[in-house]
Formats: C-alpha cells, structure tokens, sequence
C-alpha cells in the first residue's frame, strides 16, 4: 500500500501574480520534512487565457511559459525557467512531482475553418438535429508565436469530434464534426448526455492516428525536459480509455513502470463508472475517490444523523485501495466551483485523519486546506461572494503522523454510530510508532480499543492537544481512549 501524501499544490483562484512555481521552490523543504512526498502542480502550458488562466482551457502544450502567446510569457504560475526550478528543487528535496495533463480538449484557435458537422442535442448527444451542413469554427492551430520549435505539428478540424460555436451562423450549439474516417463520437464508459465525449472548446479526437502520435511524441518531449515522476490526467470520463491504455504503455516504456498517474474521473456516488473505468484502463491508472468525498460532504453536513459506521461504504478505497487517491477538497469542488461540494471546517480534522492515518489509500492534501485561501468570484446566482479559507487546524500534525506514526497492524472499532476508532500497532523500524484514533459526529466520546501488549504501561497523549490528560494502556494492550465531541484525537506515545 501506499503510505506517501499528495499535496495539491494550488487552487482555483491561485493569485495570477505568477508566483507559484517560485513559491513551490522556496517551500519544498519545508513540505518534505512535515511528511509531504509529492506534489501535484497545476497544468504549466499556455492556456488561451495566457497569464491569467488556471490552465485547463488548453492553447499550446509545447509553451511552458516560454513564448509569446495569448497575451503573454509566462503562466498564471511563472516562467518555463522558473517552472524547472522549482521541479528541481522539489526533487533536491526529495519530493516527487506530478504533472497536471489536459488533453480532451484546446482552447484559442489560430484560425477559423469550413466544416461539414450536425447539431445535437445538448441532453442527449447521440440525438442528431438536422442533416450535415457547413459550419465555421474554430479549430486551426498553427502557434505562430512558437515558430515550429519542439514540434511542427498543425491542428485542424480532422483532429477534433466537435467544438460549440458555429462563427458562419453566430450559433452556440454542441456540433458534432462530420469526418469520414470515423462516425460520430469517440465510445465513452458511461452514458451520461447519451455520450459525453464532448465537454468544452474543440474535442479532441482520438481516433485520429497522427493525433496519438503527436500526444506520445509530446509527453516523451515532456518528461524528458521536466524529469516529472507521474500525471494527474485531467477530464478523463470524456477520453476513451483505449487512448489512455496506449499513451502510459508509451511513458512506461521510457520512463519505468512506477511512473504514476491519477485520472480525474468525477462521479459522486457512482462507484460503479468508476469501477467500469478501472476495468477499461486494465488498472493502469488509479483514481481519485469522488465517491469518499461525496461521503464526507454529506457527513459533514448533516452532523449527529450521519452514521459514521459507514463512511467507507461505497467508496473506492472499500473495493480498490490500491488505486484510490482520497481527497477532502480539490479545486473542483472548492466554494463557487462547478462541482461545489465543500466539507464543513468542523469535519475536515476527521476527514484528513481518515485518510491519513489508515493503512489502504493514497491522501491527497488541498492546498487551502494546508495555507488557507481567500478570494471573491461569482456565485451561480450572479451574486459576488467573499469566500474565506481557513487552514485545517492540526493538519500539519496530521501529516506528520502519518509520516511518523501511522504503521503497523490496523484494529478497526467502527461499532457506533457518532463514535469511530481504530488503532495501529506501530513496527520496529519506526522508533515510537503506532497510534490510536478516535473520533466523533456528536457528543464527545470513548473506545476501549487494543493497541498492542508491546505497549503495556506506556503512556499516551493526544497528539493533536484536542483532548488533555494521559491514558495509560493496560497489560494485555489496551486502553480507554477519548475525544471530545465534533472532534478528533489521535494518541501517541509521550515522549
């Protein structure tokens, strides 16, 4: 199993002073001594946005920041040398670092061009409104700012099933790109709009071999010139796996086998598309657990009703740990975000604590979680809103734990419904480890939970300092464990 921690290292509304790659490169050290071992960075190409886009409206794969285009040379984040620098320094700290890749769709054509494609149903896209027609889009990219350096590779309408605007008509529709070597949309794993291979901006198709070729000749480029040690794989329930299944086989083969990658496949409460998704990909990528997040968005929630003995139920992490990369927030589901969904500030303590401090899942961190975050942007009202992020109190003790603590054979106590616990035995090689978690929804609480006869006599406090006072664990290797209510407390040996 996987005992590192991810850190998410940005969030939606990251100032756009181009600063993070700086900052990553002056924090580095500190984040791998609280027990961070990766990092997941934002997409470093140039959007269509230019300096001021998060970087998922993808322009030019081959611009780290380095020419230019739309607007300006760097990213929201900094320069190319700036984003190799604090790769560097990551590295130097010992931290791996994962690469935000966006390639379902591009953003900020060059030029227009005359198309033959059929309008459909936005509900339902495999419902055609009209016989083929021409149509004006835009979909030719030719990176005049780039000049051909890296790569000469020019994109046009055969490289894409759709985009969403006609120019010749001024309509906004969902278009599907009438192409004589394949027929309709790429085969999604679920149905969900009929077909969903259509999200945003003009749709890249798959099917199209000199478009594979290009996407493997990029990322070899890539990594080559990064030294990155994995993905995060954005939007991939609308990518056909067989494209994902060729392009890791591709990175593998240079870049070894521990070379690691996460698909963003997001469907809260659906287990089973996840499921179906893993099966599709042969379990070459894990997944995040959108469906645990669902669960602690609804915990969090309704409070006291939710019966805590099932938090797991239903996720990812119950049926494929192995693959689950498990989240409390990402820049998706953050306050204002199309997938809003947040976490309540009193149960994120919890949440982060049942992610890492067990023995099956790999945490991932969010960023305001860990810094705090404020920022002001549009509710789906209309309304501007002020959201403020306050820093999860304890987290970086709960990372450390993780680092320093949580090993060993896992006892589970999960027998009551506002009040959980489990407790880990510790190994030999980690001096003082092991630990006892306990927590609840509710009024405070108590658990007489085995922690190991290794420990008899020892004396335990709680490391968090949400609950005073000292346990000591019997003869047989148990003891009474507390917390209070609404709270967690993890308990260590003092020393």
């Amino acid at each position: 199993m996987h005992n590192g921690t991810m850190l998410q290292f940005f969030h939606w509304y990251y100032p756009d002073d181009k600063s993070l790659w700086n900052k990553l490169k002056k924090d580095a050290p500190h984040l791998a001594n609280i027990g961070i071992t990766a990092i997941w960075l934002p997409p470093a190409f140039k959007a269509s946005a230019g300096g001021m886009s998060v970087g998922y409206d993808v322009y030019d794969m081959y611009d780290l920041g380095e020419f230019d285009q739309k607007g300006s040379i760097p990213t929201k984040y900094g320069t190319k040398r700036e984003y190799l620098a604090a790769i560097k320094a990551a590295h130097d700290a010992g931290l791996q670092i994962y690469a935000d890749i966006v390639v379902n769709h591009k953003g900020g054509a060059d030029e227009k061009e005359r198309m033959q494609a059929v309008k459909v149903d936005d509900e339902d896209r495999t419902k055609v409104i009209n016989e083929p027609y021409e149509i004006e889009g835009y979909t030719k990219f030719t990176f005049p700012g780039r000049k051909n350096k890296y790569s000469s590779f020019k994109w046009d309408h055969t490289d894409f099933t759709g985009i969403d605007y006609d120019d010749k008509n001024k309509e906004s529709a969902i278009f599907n790109i009438i192409n004589p070597a394949t027929e309709g949309w790429e085969t999604m794993i679920d149905n969900e709009k009929g077909n969903y291979d259509y999200l945003m901006y003009a749709d890249i198709e798959f099917r199209n071999p000199a478009v594979r070729e290009e996407l493997k000749k990029w990322g070899k480029w890539y990594k080559e010139i990064t030294h990155i040690d994995g993905v995060r794989l954005d939007a991939v329930k609308h990518i056909s796996p067989t494209f994902y299944n060729e392009w890791l086989d591709y990175m593998r083969s240079f870049a070894g086998k521990d070379f690691f990658a996460v698909g963003e496949f997001w469907a809260p409460g659906d287990l089973a598309s996840l499921l179906k998704y893993i099966d599709a990909t042969q379990e070459k990528m894990s997944l995040f657990d959108a469906t645990l997040h669902n669960t602690f968005h609804i915990a969090s929630t309704t409070g006291k009703d939710f019966n805590m003995t099932t938090i797991f139920n239903d996720s990812l992490l119950s049926v494929k740990p192995q693959l689950a990369v498990t989240v409390v927030e990402t820049h998706d589901t953050q306050p204002l975000q199309a997938l809003e969904a947040p976490i309540d500030e009193w149960f994120k303590p919890l949440a982060y604590a049942l992610i890492l401090l067990r023995e099956q899942g790999y945490p991932c961190i969010f960023y305001p979680d860990l810094y705090g975050a404020e920022y002001t942007d549009k509710g789906s009202d209309g309304n501007d809103y002020n959201i403020k992020l306050e820093k999860v109190k304890g987290l970086e003790n709960l990372i450390s734990l993780r680092k320093n603590a949580a090993y060993g054979t896992q006892r589970d106590y999960f027998d009551q419904p506002n009040c959980i616990g489990w407790t880990r035995e510790g190994v030999a090689e980690n001096k003082d480890s092991g630990c006892a978690v306990i927590m609840s929804n509710c009024d405070k609480g108590f658990k007489f939970m085995e922690i190991g006869k290794k420990f008899a006599g020892e004396k335990f406090i709680d490391q968090l300092g949400n609950h005073n006072g000292e346990i000591i664990i019997n003869e047989d290797g148990f003891g009474e464990f507390h917390c209070n209510g609404a709270s967690v407390s993890v308990w260590v040996i003092s020393g």
